[in-house]
């Protein structure tokens, strides 16, 4: 079973989330997007939207940054990871979810990507 979780819409062939088995929540790679316009300040900025708009879809689907159990995070530059991380760090209470953080080309020039998956009890 498997159904898909409002959020943050994209011109991308992808749901912003997925309730899988009743039990996990997957969220596609969130970008610094607000009401459709991408968000173009420094990467705390972004990563601050990223988040939000990660916190809406897991809010959609019922759940919470304390749910989410992995996240991947993707940084158009690299020397960009101690602001992300702060800016990270403030939104994932702890146990912190596992993370891979990876450089990568992102499309549109954003700076930060970040996916997740999360547990419903």
């Amino acid at each position: 079973m498997k159904h898909a979780v409002d959020g943050p819409t994209s011109p991308a062939p992808l749901s912003p989330g997925i309730i899988a088995s009743g039990r996990l929540v997957f969220v596609s790679g969130q970008v610094p997007v607000r009401n459709g316009e991408p968000i173009r300040g420094d990467i705390a900025a972004q990563t601050e939207q990223v988040l939000e708009n990660v916190g809406e879809v897991l809010a959609a689907a019922g759940a919470t940054f304390a749910d989410v159990v992995r996240c991947g995070v993707y940084l158009a530059d690299l020397e960009d990871f101690p602001a992300m991380n702060a800016v990270y760090e403030r939104h994932f209470p702890t146990p912190h979810p596992t993370r891979t953080t990876v450089g990568a080309p992102l499309v549109g020039g954003i700076a930060v990507e970040i996916d997740c998956v999360a547990v419903i009890e």
